[in-house]
């Protein structure tokens, strides 16, 4: 169980460091939130764009603790 503990830190470390290099690009946020969106779809992944304000409001909280 130790070792699925790591893993997953070491997996959730690797997406909240990802979504934080894109979130602080040099880009205008909306122009980036909509490259995501539009990545995510070509994924298969339908998000729309007022669940994904939460989920960048959610990552900012995290990031001030």
């Amino acid at each position: 169980m130790k070792n699925l503990d790591i893993v997953m830190a070491v997996v959730g470390g690797a997406l909240v460091g990802a979504s934080l290099g894109l979130l602080f690009a040099p880009k205008k946020g909306d122009d980036l939130r909509d490259e995501i969106m539009e990545y995510l779809k070509e994924k298969g992944v339908n998000l729309k764009k007022s669940k994904l304000d939460k989920l960048v409001d959610e990552l900012q909280e995290e990031i001030k603790k």
